[in-house]
């Protein structure tokens, strides 16, 4: 194994005045920062407002960062559904407080930014106005790594002159990388296929945080010697891996790293910056990137998070999810098996479930568990244990199987295909070629609250809670929905601390009749 190179001063000589003066390594790695998406979108479900990234983008700015992601993934959807924003506002207010930092998004290649396949003329006049208001690199994934799924997002986003980074969604059938599907071979080969695909760079998208330490510097060291494109690693902390695989993954010659500023890394979010540019002092992969920069900007970040303390999950003492290491089933996954066995009474079939689940992915043909395909796989898991094996199946399962979101990573079960589908032959077409045109219908739907191309696009995309926004914010309708309050939306800061005084003043027993009334609810069985 390769250890990392030493750089043009040794870590030991670096004294703090010398640390901000220190020269440039031979090969830095780079660093695209999750801060303003994914890391909010993972601990505090995506309800960081714009106005609170653009207080902090100037000084994120200065950081020297590859890279932000600061778009897409869920932002478009709780930015108009929960917090009264248009969507399209943050990342064009963000290309003129940030102009050294290219900007990133999370496309889910056909679904774009929302949760079904759209057809192809959706998807390029999304993808134009997306780099229109600024985006440099799209990240592009396949829910079942289907690269067809890919193709016109890429044509369009070339045609824009933009990066199109093809990623492909980490997934295991066991504890390590390895069996009959997602071994050291599948990646290689889907890398290539994203490479012919005209990818300008190549994304491990390990949304689980299940890629283990020797797995990454393994698999990182074979796409550097297949691809000739740069490499990019990004995973969770899900499972308390994540430092130590990225850390091997720069090892083994990885170009680009994802991470976040410490107040919003780790749970089930990003590993954290500031350790990991120490840790590269004296070494050949060095970040260059200022300690202190990036410790102010957490700081600021530490001033706001109290607007978003309610949507942090305190429901464990433990910061990690251990159990992903056990079943291979994330995280969030197992959250929504627990709700819906508990909306049954019947959450003490959860490890029946489990096994299930596992057993349906098989049969399925071993989908990455993400989104829609976890879901997919977890409702039917639950249906199977509760009804009977496939008694009762899902209009989701039912067009999964029938090929309506491409084609999984392995042979679904012939005989399950045949209960679901009875005579009804599934496709293997690229399945947006099956769509008709939409932008069309939805410029004339929405000519009435719709005043231009981006405004059809989020009614297009979200034709109910679209219209609802649009028809707020050109003050058809002046009513304000439950949704954009709390506790869907943040409180204010002033809020927080009202809040604050109310909760002290009962610890100090001010206010008594509250605080007895309260410490009787504890006692009551």
């Amino acid at each position: 194994m390769n250890e990392l190179g030493k750089g043009p001063i040794l870590a030991k000589d670096l004294t703090t005045d010398k640390v901000k003066t220190r020269p440039k390594a031979k090969n830095p790695v780079k660093i695209c920062d999750t801060t303003f998406r994914d890391a909010h979108q993972c601990t505090l479900a995506t309800r960081m407002r714009t106005e609170d990234v653009e207080w902090m983008a100037p000084e994120m700015n200065k950081c020297g960062f590859y890279s932000m992601e600061v778009w897409g993934g869920a932002t478009f959807d709780v930015a108009h559904r929960f917090l009264g924003e248009d969507p399209w506002d943050r990342p064009r207010k963000l290309k003129k407080l940030m102009p050294d930092t290219p900007l990133q998004m999370l496309l889910r290649g056909q679904n774009l930014v929302a949760y079904r396949n759209h057809p192809d003329d959706l998807v390029d006049a999304f993808v134009e106005q997306a780099a229109e208001v600024g985006i440099d690199i799209f990240r592009v994934f396949d829910a079942v790594n289907d690269e067809r799924n890919h193709e016109r997002a890429a044509k369009a986003i070339k045609k824009c002159g933009k990066h199109y980074q093809g990623a492909i969604c980490y997934s295991l059938t066991q504890p390590r990388m390895g069996g009959p599907v997602y071994n050291l071979e599948y990646y290689v080969k889907k890398a290539l296929a994203l490479q012919d695909t005209g990818a300008d760079s190549i994304c491990i998208k390990d949304q689980a945080g299940l890629i283990s330490p020797y797995d990454a510097y393994e698999l990182i060291k074979a796409l550097k010697e297949n691809l000739k494109v740069p490499i990019e690693l990004h995973t969770h902390y899900t499972t308390g891996q994540a430092s130590m695989s990225v850390l091997k993954a720069i090892e083994a010659g990885v170009d680009i790293i994802d991470t976040a500023l410490s107040p919003f890394a780790l749970r089930s979010s990003q590993p954290a910056i500031e350790p990991l540019v120490v840790a590269l002092y004296g070494t050949d992969r060095d970040t260059g990137l200022d300690i202190e920069q990036l410790f102010q900007c957490a700081q600021m970040l530490e001033q706001i998070a109290p607007k978003y303390r309610d949507f942090l999950d305190t429901s464990a003492m433990s910061v990690i999810d251990t159990g992903a290491l056990v079943h291979q089933i994330p995280g969030g996954m197992t959250t929504n098996l627990v709700a819906q066995l508990k909306q049954m009474n019947a959450l003490d079939k959860l490890a029946e479930v489990r096994q299930e689940t596992a057993r349906v992915r098989a049969e399925f043909g071993y989908p990455p568990l993400v989104t829609p395909t976890s879901q997919i796989v977890g409702v039917q898991a639950v249906q199977n244990v509760l009804i009977g094996r496939y008694k009762l199946v899902s209009k989701e399962a039912r067009e999964y199987v029938y090929g309506g979101y491409g084609k999984p990573p392995a042979q679904i079960a012939p005989d399950i295909q045949k209960t679901i589908l009875k005579d009804k032959v599934p496709i293997t077409c690229r399945p947006a070629d099956l769509l008709e045109p939409e932008l069309e219908k939805a410029r004339e739907e929405s000519k009435e609250f719709a005043k231009n191309i981006q405004d059809v696009l989020i009614y297009a995309l979200y034709p109910t809670t679209g219209a609802r926004f649009l028809n707020y914010k050109y003050g058809i309708d002046k009513t304000i929905p439950d949704d954009w309050k709390p506790p869907h939306a943040p409180k204010t800061l002033e809020e927080v601390r009202r809040e604050d005084e109310l909760i002290a003043q009962v610890k100090a027993g001010k206010l008594k009749g509250i605080r007895e009334k309260a410490i009787s609810g504890k006692e009551q069985p």
